[in-house]
Formats: C-alpha cells, structure tokens, sequence
C-alpha cells in the first residue's frame, strides 16, 4: 500500500472557526492572514475532499495522513484561542473517510497529555508538533509530556515546520529559509535532546530535515560521531526532488526516507527517480515501518 505521510486538508469545522477569528491567523473568505507572511489567496479546490480523493486514487494511495498546518500557529496560541481551533480540526479529522488518516495537533500554552491520549485512542495516526517547539532542550522538556504518551502507544512524532518570524522578503522566503532553519535545527535537537530522553520514540522530519542529514561530515569533523543512523528517525520528501532525495539517501541511506507531497501546496513531479526498489521503500515499507514500527 502507498503511503503519504503530509498532506493538509482543512474541513468546514475548522475553516468556520478560522473564518471566526478577527486576529492572525484567521481566513478572510479565502484569504489568507498569518502574522510573519503575507496575505496568501487559498484556492478553495485544494480543500474539496471529493476532489482531493479523487487524486490520492490518481496517485495510487492507499493511505494519505493529514495534518494541521504548523505554520499558522494554532499551537502556541492562548488555551482560550487555540481550543475552538484545535477542537474543529480534530472533528474534521476523525470524520475523514478513507483513503484519509490524520495527525492529532496539541496545544502548547499548557500541555495536556490526558487530552492527547483520548485524541490517540480515536484512531489518529500520531502527533504532529511545530518544529520551533523542539529545538533545544527547554522544548524537550515542556513537551515530554506528550512524547511520553506517544512513546507508551507506540506512535510516531511528526515534526513540521511551525511559524515564521516577521521578515520583508518575497513570497518565497518563509518556505525556503526559516522552515528550512528550523527543520535543520529541530534534526540536531533531536539527536542532542530528544533522543536520550525518548529512547523508544519514531519520529519523522518534513521536508527532509531541511537537508540536515546531508551535513553529516560536518558533524563528524566537530565532535559529533560518524556513521550513527538512528533507525527510528525519518525524513519525508515534500517539496524535494531526485537530486536531495540521493543526497540524503547517501547520507543516511534509504530505509529511513518517506513520501510526503505536502499537498495541496507542492506540486512536484511523484518520481524520485531512485529506482523501483527505493521507490518501494520510501513510498510502501518506510512509511509503514514508520506508522506501525513493523517490518
């Protein structure tokens, strides 16, 4: 079965409560308005379930995760703002039907490990945290909590880029400097902070890792060791292609490399142009091993 593991889809419960809202991040129709990027115009068919079944078909998928967008901030906003906005989400989540599955999505003003366990016992995948939660140690500890409780089910961490920091630039920048940053940073916090205290935890890093992976001579050259894999830390493909895919399959190898499109806002050509046994890998054993931690 295909797996991809990062998409977004918003659902009428969500899109109202955003639509609800008079502070960033909020929708103004389609519209819209975060408070580090500019105004960005939605197009409303990228969240047409109907259609977007209808592509996972196309794409032969049998199983497509879902998840709240970390950029917009929902996470960190005040328990008063973020609860109306995570509860709608979730709702929308558990009602997806196949081929749809969903990351949960926690708040982080004040940790809730209990709701996130009855969010986990209702079939959600995993959860899902922004990068700019776990990118030191002080991150690792506020957010053991939760990590614990995926540890405890067996599920896996999905870590997205969250919300970029006000800066002039082209429209371009936040995807292609501060995501990539912080994905860059939140690989080698894992490595540092997060892996010592959550021996037991897959987790999965979008966009590979922001290409951190491939500065494994650097990391050897200061003191960091060489040739230390570690089995249960992926990297998804969104908005890469063949050239970063065989770097990082030559940094880290393949077993730990998935599929994920980012969709609706990538639109890159499916081939990795690996091969069919490495196509097999990142886009059916990987993910599955990643999900389930079996063979």
């Amino acid at each position: 079965m295909r797996i991809d593991v990062h998409q977004h889809l918003w659902g009428p419960a969500f899109l109202d409560a955003l639509r609800r809202r008079t502070e960033t991040p909020r929708l103004d129709g389609w519209t819209l308005h975060l408070a580090g990027e500019a105004p960005y115009d939605v197009d409303p068919a990228d969240h047409d379930l109907r259609r977007r079944a209808d592509e996972a078909a196309r794409d032969g998928l049998g199983l497509v995760l879902t998840s709240l967008s970390a950029p917009l901030g929902v996470e960190s906003l005040p328990p008063d703002q973020a609860t109306p906005l995570l509860d709608a989400y979730h709702a929308d989540a558990l009602a997806l039907p196949a081929p749809f599955r969903a990351w949960a999505a926690a708040g982080l003003a004040e940790i809730d490990a209990p709701a996130l366990a009855r969010l986990l016992d209702q079939g959600l995948a995993g959860l899902q945290l922004p990068a700019t939660a776990l990118l030191d140690a002080a991150g690792y500890e506020r957010c053991a909590p939760l990590l614990t409780v995926l540890e405890e089910r067996g599920l896996p961490l999905f870590v997205h880029p969250g919300p970029a920091p006000a800066a002039d630039g082209p429209a371009w920048w936040p995807a292609l400097v501060p995501y990539v940053h912080q994905m860059h940073a939140a690989w080698f916090a894992f490595r540092a902070f997060g892996r010592p205290r959550h021996p037991r935890l897959r987790v999965c890093f979008a966009l590979l890792a922001g290409l951190a992976p491939i500065h494994g001579e650097r990391f050897a050259a200061r003191g960091g060791g060489r040739g230390q894999v570690d089995p249960d830390a992926y990297v998804e493909t969104s908005s890469y292609g063949p050239r970063a895919v065989d770097a990082t399959v030559r940094a880290i190898g393949i077993d730990t490399i998935v599929s994920g499109s980012d969709r609706p806002y990538a639109r890159i050509p499916g081939d990795f142009c690996v091969g069919d046994a490495a196509e097999h890998a990142i886009r059916v054993a990987n993910p599955h091993r990643l999900l389930t931690g079996k063979d």
